[in-house]
């Protein structure tokens, strides 16, 4: 940090050091082609810019994060605690950087356009053709991540020491005052760049293209800054260097852009086979449907997760509907499920009158409608005149539900320990879903893997007992061998675990899975398998565990 320095008296001398202040340049005075007071401006300028580029870029590792290697709240905070201590870390190394801080900025500037432009690219690219290595290389997308986290924090934690001096070199002022104006330029650029992100960046450019943007504008900002305001400042080798870095930089960045489209189609297919024929981005999530045609299975990605593997989606979705359809089921509702086919398992029972649906992604619901293998797998089922579909989140919607409305609600959302889904496992959530229940009403709840998720699985039947409902927990098993696992994929033992699925029954009164007698037969399911099935779950019931709250999830990520 510069001291105040009171200005010299007319007529006298200041040494060199006294002009820069201790550690200054060994030059010529600094002379600025702009006036002080524009000088100034154009500094706080690029810290604003330069604050909203850095921000991006520790949005962008979170996201990729969450969907590369799994949502939770564990790997937000690494990625976050991570780039902060490095952060820390880099602005006290940046103190050697002083004597030279028009050519560090620079230098700075360019490697961070470079790392955080490239970053995505680079973790997708190790992700998508590495991912499933195993062996030494099991973690080494995650271990990658922090490498990146941490690159970045140090350059970015770099960039205020050394704007700090350069400007001070303009005009000296108090040491409060200068660190008030820079943390405003700095704080206002990171709003910026905060909102930038998700409602401009992700959903027009999406996060590869997204981020080698931010980079440019990263380099051009910070080279034009220092090589505009600070030439003076630098030799002549300094300057050429610089230029070179960020035409380096700049041509790196282009030619990744040009090359994203391709890029993508080749990691699409590196993790899920050649056979990828929809991908799209909605506003929620990224929606990829592989398969479908000439006899091959189809299959249904949400942000690279597995929802939908037409080899067995029967299996579950027969096993989710059909045991709580058993009693009245006049009123449906269902929760989640907008691809339509635990829909089609529901209409399947007479006496049906109406369905509702509530589904976040209407993307996914424009889907299960128009595209032909997708339809035809739920047979029309979201056109019948009895379904009704609302876009909403499921926990708003309840919350405006008239109560006993529903006969069966039918929970078919993602496993609990994916972040956004905790708060639809809450206790919260099963009260506001047991509101809206018939006094004979029955609840059915996907509650992820039972054999390899034991204490989740377990944890939804406490929260729902929390809740004021009597449980019975069963388990459909046979997902056949190459089941993909989704993007917490690993060694090929791992990627394979997750074999069965688990369900909980919920009533006010005590409810007993099993078929209805005057309904469908089932293709996978009979009395005696659920009797089976019931019993298979009860073996791995874990005792003692707390409820699940908004405020105190206890789902695992």
């Amino acid at each position: 940090m510069i001291e105040p320095q009171a200005p010299a008296p007319p007529g006298s001398t200041q040494s060199r050091e006294d002009a820069y202040g201790p550690g200054g340049d060994h030059g010529s005075p600094l002379c600025l082609p702009v006036r002080q007071g524009t000088g100034r401006f154009l500094v706080l300028a690029g810290v604003f810019v330069c604050a909203a580029c850095g921000l991006v870029y520790e949005l962008e590792l979170v996201a990729l994060a969450a969907y590369l290697m799994g949502d939770s709240v564990a790997q937000t905070s690494v990625v976050l605690s991570v780039m902060v201590f490095a952060m820390g870390i880099g602005s006290l190394a940046a103190k050697g950087l002083r004597r030279h801080a028009a050519a560090g900025f620079g230098a700075v500037e360019a490697a961070l356009a470079l790392v955080g432009g490239c970053s995505a690219m680079a973790l997708y690219a190790v992700f998508a053709w590495t991912g499933d290595w195993g062996g030494a290389w099991a973690n080494g997308p995650r271990a990658l991540l922090v490498a990146f986290s941490l690159t970045t924090g140090l350059l970015i934690g770099a960039e205020v020491p050394l704007l700090m001096e350069l400007i001070q070199r303009i005009r000296r002022q108090d040491a409060g005052g200068a660190v008030a104006d820079l943390s405003a330029a700095d704080y206002v650029g990171a709003l910026v760049g905060g909102l930038a992100f998700p409602f401009l960046l992700l959903p027009l450019l999406g996060q590869l293209t997204g981020a080698l943007i931010t980079g440019a504008v990263n380099a051009v900002v910070g080279g034009a800054l220092v090589l505009g305001l600070f030439r003076r400042d630098l030799t002549v080798r300094a300057r050429r260097l610089l230029v070179g870095a960020n035409v380096c930089v700049l041509v790196v960045l282009a030619s990744a852009a040009v090359l994203v489209d391709d890029f993508e189609r080749a990691a699409r297919h590196a993790m899920y086979g050649s056979d990828v024929r929809v991908a799209l981005r909605t506003d929620v999530q990224e929606v990829l449907l592989t398969g479908g045609r000439n006899g091959r299975p189809l299959n249904l990605f949400l942000d690279g997760r597995l929802r939908v593997a037409g080899r067995d989606e029967l299996r579950y979705h027969e096993a989710l509907v059909h045991p709580a359809m058993h009693g009245p089921h006049g009123r449906v509702l269902v929760l989640g499920g907008g691809d339509g086919l635990a829909v089609r398992e529901v209409l399947r029972h007479p006496g049906v009158r109406r369905v509702d649906v509530v589904e976040i992604d209407a993307g996914v619901v424009r889907l299960a409608r128009r595209d032909p293998a997708l339809s035809a797998l739920n047979a029309h089922a979201l056109d019948d005149p009895r379904v009704r579909v609302a876009t909403a989140d499921a926990f708003d919607w309840l919350r405006g539900a008239p109560p006993a409305a529903y006969d069966v609600v039918v929970s078919d959302l993602p496993h609990p320990g994916i972040t956004a889904s905790t708060k639809l496992y809450s206790q919260e959530f099963y009260g506001l879903t047991r509101r809206v229940l018939a006094p004979a009403g029955r609840l059915v709840v996907h509650g992820g893997a039972v054999e390899s998720r034991p204490r989740d699985f377990w944890t939804v039947d406490a929260t729902l007992r929390a809740a004021g409902l009597r449980t019975a927990a069963y388990r459909a098993s046979g997902r056949r061998d190459g089941f993909a696992a989704g993007p917490d994929r690993g060694a090929v033992a791992t990627a394979h675990a997750h074999r069965d699925w688990g369900f909980v029954l919920a009533a006010r009164n005590a409810p007993v899975p099993r078929l209805d007698p005057s309904g469908p037969r089932p293709r996978t399911l009979t009395d005696s398998s659920l009797v089976a099935d019931v019993r298979a779950a009860e073996r791995t019931r874990v005792t003692g565990l707390p409820p699940s709250t908004l405020v105190h999830p206890r789902y695992g990520g």
